[in-house]
């Protein structure tokens, strides 16, 4: 075994972001996962450019980089859903597979047959993930979603970015489409429960997972505070809500993020600072009474970290073991060493180019570690291997197939 879902494969129906992430990360753990695309086009997110994938002269390639964002590990064949013999090699597909994702919109695959009620018939241990804007249920289900929406509609914008009445103050939205993301990731979860399920039932199920859904469970504690008090949380910038001092503060020379999140790393802070007295003011000594005179403490400690630069700062800090650290940029990041320690940008050869750089798989297996084998394919490049190795499908068929405009 190469790696923990090595025993699975994954027939993948979605596009863009939030499905596809998902069966990134089956492929990540070794799952088989085959993407269905449409002929000619592909996943929409193909056309997702500038900027492009560049080959080994530098020169820009038909590969979007969005695309290639989400895709690694994946073989790609092209299937036309609307023609009837295509709609056959995907329920042929689904029969040999054990997982399924799909984010079409609610009943849309059920047109074709290609339905949870109608695979599950054929395929009884299929577990068929459903990735949508709403879910399959309630008022919104045949709506279109998009990460934009829901992070809007769940409040999420509300509590990020500036407070009113401040420069760039206004509701913000997160710089990278985070609720795809996490709706990918939720599906990756239940889908890896379900799998540990019918290892015990024998039993498939249809999982139903929202983008709205994944952005409510996302505002935590923010969410919980509102529960819990019936307040609605109000954007604070790059503070916290509940704990003080825990935000970005200016330096010498740049900025610097400072973490206290209990009353000893804030002791240990005000002793790197050459401000013990703050660490012993009533006002200060505990995080209660810090959260109650931000408006006090604050501009305090933003004089105190103008004193020094910022390298100076988290030098000293993390010596005394107080959490902190720089704002990089993407590439800083990338240049980091924990971050090239810990294998998160790797190099796969690739169709289009000798090789091409991608982001890494953030975990890590003792016994089944992650092997990056695929880079993400170009379209429709393993068609004939599955259509082959799969279905048993021999060169005559698939001519048939291609000449009829299934594939």
């Amino acid at each position: 075994m190469s790696g923990p879902l090595s025993h699975i494969r994954v027939l993948d129906l979605s596009r863009v972001l939030a499905g596809p992430w998902c069966g990134q990360n089956l492929a990540d753990l070794g799952a088989e996962v085959i993407k269905v695309e449409r002929p000619k086009t592909g996943d929409d997110s193909r056309a997702y450019g500038p900027p492009w994938m560049k080959d080994a002269s530098g020169k820009e390639t038909s590969e979007a980089a969005y695309f290639m964002a989400a895709n690694r590990g994946k073989k790609s064949i092209t299937i036309n859903l609307n023609n009837p013999e295509g709609q056959r090699l995907v329920r042929e597909l689904a029969a040999k597979c054990d997982v399924l994702i799909e984010n079409y919109k609610f009943g849309d695959l059920d047109r074709y047959g290609l339905g949870y009620k109608d695979l599950s018939a054929t395929n009884p241990g299929l577990i068929y993930c459903s990735v949508t804007g709403f879910g399959q249920t309630g008022p919104y289900r045949e709506k279109p979603g998009y990460d934009f929406m829901a992070q809007g509609m769940a409040g999420l914008m509300s509590v990020t970015g500036e407070p009113d009445g401040v420069p760039g103050g206004g509701p913000m939205r997160v710089g990278v489409p985070v609720i795809d993301i996490f709706t990918g990731m939720y599906a990756t979860i239940a889908v890896c429960a379900a799998v540990a399920n019918r290892a015990v039932t024998g039993k498939g199920q249809h999982l139903d997972v929202a983008l709205l859904d994944s952005c409510m469970a996302l505002l935590a504690n923010q969410g919980m505070s509102y529960l819990a008090t019936g307040e609605t949380p109000k954007r604070i910038g790059n503070t916290h809500p509940s704990i003080v001092p825990y935000q970005v503060f200016p330096t010498a020379d740049g900025a610097i993020i400072l973490a206290c999140g209990n009353d000893n790393l804030f002791s240990k802070f005000c002793a790197v600072a050459k401000r013990e007295d703050l660490g012993k003011d009533e006002r200060f000594a505990k995080n209660a009474g810090r959260v109650k005179n931000r408006s006090t403490l604050v501009p305090i400690l933003e004089d105190v970290f103008r004193q020094r630069a910022t390298e100076a700062w988290v030098e000293a800090l993390e010596e005394a073991g107080v959490p902190c650290g720089p704002i990089n940029t993407v590439a800083q990041a990338f240049a980091n060493p924990q971050v090239q320690a810990r294998g998160m940008q790797i190099k796969l050869p690739h169709p289009l180019a000798d090789e091409v750089p991608l982001m890494g798989s953030p975990m890590k297996f003792s016994g089944t570690p992650i092997e990056h084998k695929l880079p993400p394919p170009v379209l429709g490049q393993h068609a004939d291997e599955i259509l082959e190795q799969v279905l048993g499908l021999g060169l005559d068929e698939r001519a048939k197939l291609r000449a009829a405009g299934a594939i």
